[in-house]
């Protein structure tokens, strides 16, 4: 992502921090083009084991034309969902992790590639949207329903915790 997309993902992702233009600043100038934001303000993360959250994205790239951001750490061990404000407090989901109000994430540049091995599946265009909760449960059960059957992704991250 380039250009003005990228400027417009930055502006939300920044809207996140307590000091939007500090936080900005510090994230422009580091060299591993990472930043820690929030979560709970503009947005909570489900954190999914690799196999199925990667399998969840296929699904969930069917049902709708562009998923909200997703994140992926070093070896897509883990794929963070972009989701509503609250979400996290409501989950109940073996193996998925929440992460909300009091609780912060490292979070790449969307306009750079980042150094640090966390980077975008799909980045944040700028607009504010999220992945919905409800779509996304639908997929995680056939992403878990399709690996119990042995099909889906191949081996992309560890599918454990």
């Amino acid at each position: 992502m380039t250009g003005s997309g990228a400027k417009a993902a930055v502006e939300w992702l920044v809207s996140a921090a307590p000091d939007p233009g500090a936080c900005r600043w510090r994230w422009e100038r580091d060299p591993l083009g990472i930043a820690l934001l929030p979560a709970g303000r503009r947005w909570d993360v489900l954190i999914l084991p690799g196999r199925l959250g990667h399998r969840a994205l296929e699904v969930l790239s069917r049902l709708v034309h562009r998923p909200g951001p997703v994140l992926a750490d070093v070896k897509d061990a883990r794929l963070g969902f972009f989701v509503p404000p609250g979400t996290a407090d409501r989950w109940i989901g073996t193996g998925v992790r929440g992460a909300g109000e009091g609780t912060w994430i490292v979070v790449p540049h969307p306009g750079r590639p980042a150094g640090g091995g966390i980077h975008w599946l799909i980045a944040p265009d700028g607009s504010g949207a999220l992945n919905d909760p409800a779509l996304l449960e639908l997929a995680m059960h056939e992403a878990a329903a399709d690996l119990a059957r042995g099909e889906g992704a191949s081996g992309n991250g560890s599918g454990g915790e």
